[in-house]
């Protein structure tokens, strides 16, 4: 692949989520899923953990993280 190819490999990006916005440390394409390791897109992103800077896929995953670690803080 050279530096002309358009077809550029998806690149995972660094975030800081903060209380109702995200904002974006370091430039790419998608995150990783807490909980499940899968990739979201941020045009996808909508669900997250503040406290422990964590993505989540769905509200379901991120509730039940929540609720895993209830006790942990």
């Amino acid at each position: 692949m050279n530096f002309l190819d358009p077809r550029k490999p998806p690149r995972e990006a660094k975030i800081r989520y903060l209380d109702a916005d995200y904002q974006v440390v370091s430039e790419g394409d998608f995150v990783r899923c807490a909980a499940t390791g899968k990739a979201i897109t941020l045009t996808e992103l909508r669900y997250w953990n503040v406290d422990r800077q964590q993505p989540f896929g769905s509200a379901e995953l991120a509730f039940a993280e929540r609720f895993r670690n209830a006790g942990t803080g």
